[in-house]
């Protein structure tokens, strides 16, 4: 029976009642050189990052929960999965952002993956975030377009992500999640932020395509509670400290 108390997303509330910026550094465990965790954490801890995502949508590693142990032994950051598939979930993460990817119409990532999921996450002790998934159209073909063989919803369609999220919201989703996605040429847009932000009651997420102190304040400015930085920490484990003597 999971127990856990449900500590992560009430954090992640009053953040957004109260106004307060999140942020999230999402690792890809097949990228993680695991000689290297103790540096790349501490990179983490220097940062203003609140949270550590783990997961994406092309994962090949059967060592998530060895690169999961090995994380918490350098930091107190909650630690959550971001699972592109049941085979990534790992017991010892703190939570799991249980997604669903409202913006295609693939049946596999709005209901047969997670029905797969269901019986272990009732299991566990991870705390269980119900997250509505809206991929954005970004410039490229991205890696969760490859994979869930979805379309993302235009970027300039802000009434069609308006709507999904508000669908989302009322099918008891407890987080809107707007991705870009992984190797993103643009990031959602401020008019999709705003519009998003302003006509639902929960906290929204951004990620994907955001390179700079700008685009992270761009996402907040415009109504997102969690900002997710990936790729640019990936490629340069200096990226939080370029950035904030910027």
């Amino acid at each position: 029976m999971n127990t856990n108390l449900n500590t992560i997303y009430a954090e992640i509330a009053t953040a957004f009642a109260q106004n307060r910026r999140l942020l999230a550094v999402l690792l890809d465990p097949d990228k993680i050189d695991f000689d290297n965790i103790k540096h790349l954490v501490e990179k983490i801890n220097q940062a203003p990052a609140t949270h550590i995502f783990i997961g994406g949508s092309l994962v090949f590693s059967d060592v998530i929960e060895k690169i999961i142990t090995e994380i918490k032994r350098f930091t107190t950051l909650p630690l959550l999965l971001f699972p592109g598939h049941p085979s990534q979930i790992a017991l010892n993460a703190d939570g799991i952002l249980f997604l669903s990817l409202l913006s295609g119409r693939n049946p596999d990532y709005l209901i047969e993956h997670q029905k797969s999921a269901a019986p272990l996450l009732k299991k566990s002790n991870l705390e269980v975030i119900p997250t509505a998934y809206l991929l954005i159209e970004s410039g490229a073909k991205t890696a969760v377009e490859r994979v869930s063989k979805t379309h993302p919803i235009l970027r300039n369609n802000i009434a069609e992500a308006v709507a999904t999220a508000q669908a989302g919201e009322l099918m008891g989703h407890k987080l809107i999640y707007l991705e870009a996605g992984s190797g993103a040429v643009q990031a959602v847009s401020s008019e999709m932020i705003e519009a998003v932000a302003k006509s639902v009651d929960v906290p929204v997420i951004v990620g994907g395509g955001i390179k700079t102190k700008k685009g992270i304040e761009n996402a907040y400015n415009h109504g997102a509670t969690l900002v997710v930085i990936g790729t640019a920490f990936e490629n340069d484990s200096e990226f939080f400290n370029q950035i904030l003597n910027d």
